[in-house]
């Protein structure tokens, strides 16, 4: 009985972090959990990355939080014990959280603490960082990579980052870095999917638009 209603909480917490049915979140749950070595590539960080800036790797991170059956607590309450209760820093205890949130199967990659999906892209290109936030800001500019997407930038810091909303309402947020004189990158954030497939759509989608962009470039 108690392995049952272990079973039933696990899979009534992923349908609450996924939006998916009984059904589809018992498939996912009962595959069974990865194996500790799978950590690392299911978190999207290696061991001695984590282990560096926390002091912990995966597999002692993932033996904690099962200890105090995080399973059973919000995004937010594991986050605020790891960083109240284990010290580490609010970004590093929201990156601890997501891996683990994953490794147990809470929430899929890519997807946020709300339930929906972000797509991430980013491209290195051989110009000043100046020309590279232009081919953004300037509509006439935009408009010969982008097409004719009409969407509506919020706000936005010069040669640093722009925070934009898509026609269908999505978030798509860009980060600009120098990479030296001749040398830039834009990282793009495309936040609000609804579903898991749309990020391989949209990740596609920029993929694409910036190979235009750097033949233009």
């Amino acid at each position: 009985m108690p392995v049952q209603k272990d079973l039933k909480r696990l899979i009534r917490t992923r349908m609450q972090k996924t939006g998916e049915s009984y059904t589809a979140a018992r498939s996912q749950v009962v595959k069974g959990s990865p194996r500790p070595a799978e950590y690392a590539s299911i978190a999207g960080m290696s061991d001695e990355a984590v282990r560096s800036k926390t002091g912990r790797t995966w597999k002692q991170w993932v033996q904690q939080l099962d200890a105090i059956e995080a399973t059973r607590m919000s995004h937010r309450e594991i986050a605020k014990h790891l960083h109240e209760s284990r010290e580490i820093s609010g970004w590093w205890a929201q990156m601890v959280t997501v891996a683990y949130e994953r490794i147990r199967g809470m929430r899929e990659v890519g997807q946020r603490c709300d339930g929906q999906f972000q797509a991430s892209k980013s491209k290195t290109f051989a110009v000043p960082i100046s020309r590279l936030y232009r081919t953004f800001s300037v509509k006439r500019t935009r408009s010969r990579w982008l097409g004719d997407v009409e969407m509506t930038i919020r706000t936005s810091t010069v040669d640093k980052s722009m925070r934009m909303t898509w026609p269908d309402g999505t978030s798509v947020n860009a980060y600009f870095t120098a990479k030296g004189p001749q040398k830039s990158q834009v990282a793009i954030q495309h936040a609000g999917l609804a579903k898991k497939k749309d990020v391989a759509n949209r990740k596609e989608f920029w993929t694409e638009r910036f190979a235009t962009l750097d033949e233009i470039l």
